[in-house]
């Protein structure tokens, strides 16, 4: 599989500043996916297209740090207290997220009980939810912090590229591109599709684009000093969550919900 950091890095060795050896360790603790407890050096070599020798040496420093812990029985790597840290510092320092809980659940206590409502941020071609209140259904459709969308195929994801700075989003652009250079047109008019419906309606919808069975609309959230743009979405599964009520109920207490959390008028 082509790996975009490895032509990210390419791109950034006329950089300075830029240091290669912290881009690979961060690709490496990248690796691990849903419902993966441990992975080996080789399985890091063959997601990050770096040398086993390399691999090794990042490895290494990575348990010295904490940041992985290995088995010595079978030699596989675990993630470390050191990445769970990492992980809640940044939620710590999030304001919008920490106004957000009170917002998302008056949001997912509406008058369907099959709506999940959440709050997510854009890494390069994908959301991650940073805040999630659940459904308060037991649905197949199970979503949780740190659980990670489509940037295009999803209402969050589009909602965030409405708001996003030209800047910020042609850097996601160009990442996406990298990895899919077919789907570059696709996405353009994805976006601009996005930014017609936001205009119109103040809001983006997703219905079965990402998933046949979920419908979902969102909104741009911005922190308050403006430098980061969140999505705020609610949705669920399409045979219980339909599009005229998302739109005659929800939309509206989202819109004010997103005023709310970025303290706009």
């Amino acid at each position: 599989m082509k790996n975009p950091d490895i032509d990210l890095m390419r791109d950034e060795e006329k950089d300075r500043n830029f240091v290669t050896a912290l881009a690979r360790g961060l690709d490496v603790l990248r690796c691990f996916r849903r419902g993966e407890i441990e992975l080996s050096n080789t399985d890091f070599s063959d997601r990050t297209g770096l040398p086993k020798a390399t691999i090794s040496r990042l490895t290494h420093t990575l348990c010295a740090l904490d940041y992985l812990v290995v088995d010595p029985r079978s030699g596989a790597y675990r993630l470390g207290a050191g990445v769970l840290q990492l992980g809640f510092g940044v939620l710590a320092g999030m304001d919008v997220c920490d106004r957000s809980h009170q917002v998302l659940k008056d949001l997912r206590n509406g008058p369907n009980s099959y709506i999940t409502a959440a709050l997510g941020e854009a890494h390069r071609d994908e959301v991650t939810y940073v805040a999630v209140h659940r459904s308060r259904e037991d649905v197949s459709l199970s979503m949780r912090v740190g659980s990670r969308l489509p940037l295009f195929r999803t209402a969050i994801g589009r909602a965030i590229l409405v708001g996003l700075s030209e800047e910020q989003r042609q850097k996601a652009f160009d990442f996406a591109d990298r990895l899919d250079p077919e789907g570059s047109q696709d996405r353009q008019q994805i976006y601009k599709d996005a930014c017609a419906e936001f205009e119109e309606r103040g809001y983006c919808t997703s219905y079965g684009d990402w998933r046949e069975d979920v419908n979902a609309i969102a909104v741009p959230v911005f922190s308050l000093n403006g430098s980061r743009v969140f999505g705020l979405n609610v949705g669920g599964p399409s045979f219980h969550v339909q599009t005229d009520q998302l739109e005659a109920h929800y939309a509206p207490a989202l819109k004010d919900a997103a005023q709310l959390l970025s303290l706009r008028p």
